[in-house]
């Protein structure tokens, strides 16, 4: 084991299972304290009480939170729940969603509410910052149900700056290598209120349809049984409840962090089409900036490709202008000695030539017979291949004298043709 992985493997965290309510949280800061039932809705408080105590638990260079974070937000019915282990398989994302609403179903927020109080900004940043130093989630995480109000969304804001300043801290440090560049992405999954209403409420007649199956047969398991489900007005009042709080603290976070919107309202395939699109690898945005600046002047595959045809015309063109003589050389040879051969393999698609003749020892000569095959179809490479060959033996001395064969392995492919049987 390498010397990083042996300080990645003794640094760790140590938090209670089960994380309580702490009375210290409730600090507005270490010399000062707001009266119980004030909640404080100062961001800058609530963010530096919630790190100062993860350093207390931690060491700093442990504080090792995801180096993708992707903040998945979707109106009722837009199919949040069904595309996000799509998502998780387009970022290769191992860890289970961070649900927020399941983070604060713990028998101590529970108590919380059963007192009537509401699950202040404090707890669900303490809660959410700690489930994400879990390890399972190191490499990336999405995180369902945060932000939610303007406080969460500051919190957040100064988690990325935490997370560039740790990173800058460690830069020389072995712990690099695990304080990577964060990443995040914002993403809404958008439906209009009608259509939220009207799948909010198909989900509901669906729920009721399964539950009395499972209740007849003994088999499966009951689905949650939601009252929006079942009652138009409250279906309203959940979307609008989005579009007011949960829409707008992710919108507001748009000009800072890469903001992905997907039209959800489109059929199943295309809004798996739409989120694919929308996470493509870049490098620009996943690479180090050290490692993106140093293979930047090396150019993209796509952007080759994307000129490829014409530049075979300019080439094919300049060939028979420039050179025209070793063009058509280069032509008679392909018709008169490869194509032949290639003709034998038509079925299978493939065709290995070796060939001595002289014509390719001139390398302007192995570029146009490979352009020449592309023009037609073909797929074609050469390699090179030198041996010494013994001609003759100073018997005096015992000196072996040899020649240089040099041989080329032309290898074409192109689609083979189907045959049709019975």
């Amino acid at each position: 084991m390498s010397e990083v992985q042996q300080l990645g493997s003794n640094i760790s965290c140590r938090f209670p299972d089960v994380t309580p309510v702490d009375p210290d949280l409730n600090k507005a800061s270490d010399k000062s304290a707001e009266p119980a039932d004030l909640e404080v809705k100062d961001a800058q408080l609530i963010f530096t009480s919630v790190w100062k105590r993860l350093e207390t638990e931690c060491d700093r260079a442990s504080l090792r939170f995801p180096k993708e974070l992707i903040l998945l937000g979707g109106a009722p019915g837009a199919g949040k729940g069904t595309n996000t282990d799509y998502i998780r398989e387009v970022r290769d994302i191992t860890g289970k969603p961070v649900v927020v609403s399941e983070l604060l179903s713990t028998p101590e927020m529970k108590a919380v509410k059963a007192r009537g109080q509401m699950v202040g900004d404090r707890e669900v940043v303490n809660l959410v910052f700690r489930e994400l130093l879990k390890p399972e989630y190191q490499a990336g995480a999405i995180l369902d149900g945060f932000p939610r109000t303007k406080v969460q969304v500051e919190c957040l804001k100064m988690l990325f700056d935490k997370m560039i300043s740790l990173r800058r801290e460690f830069s020389h440090a072995p712990e690099s290598v695990h304080l990577k560049q964060p990443t995040f992405h914002i993403m809404v999954l958008f439906v209009d209120e009608a259509e939220s209403i009207a799948r909010q409420l198909k989900r509901g007649r669906q729920t009721i349809a399964h539950n009395e199956e499972v209740t007849r047969s003994g088999i499966g398991e009951l689905w949650e049984e939601r009252p929006t489900d079942f009652n138009e007005a409250l279906a309203r009042n959940r979307y609008r409840t989005f579009k007011e709080k949960t829409y707008d603290a992710l919108v507001s976070l748009k000009q800072i962090f890469h903001f992905h919107f997907i039209n959800a309202q489109a059929p199943p395939d295309v809004v798996k089409d739409n989120i694919l699109r929308e996470l493509e690898y870049q490098s620009s945005l996943e690479l180090d900036p050290r490692t993106f600046l140093a293979m930047q002047k090396l150019p993209v595959a796509s952007d080759i490709v994307m000129h490829a045809r014409r530049d075979l015309v300019a080439r094919l063109d300049a060939y028979e202008i420039e050179d025209p003589e070793l063009f058509h050389d280069v032509i008679q040879l392909i018709n008169e000695r490869l194509i032949p051969i290639i003709i034998c393999h038509a079925i299978s698609g493939r065709s290995t030539i070796r060939s001595e003749d002289p014509l390719l020892d001139n390398p302007k000569t192995l570029a146009m017979l490979i352009d020449v095959f592309s023009e037609r179809g073909f797929h074609a490479t050469v390699e090179l291949r030198r041996s010494e060959i013994p001609e003759r033996i100073d018997l005096e001395t015992g000196e072996v004298f040899c020649r240089q064969k040099t041989v080329y392995r032309i290898t074409v492919h192109f689609k083979g043709s189907e045959i049709r049987r019975g």
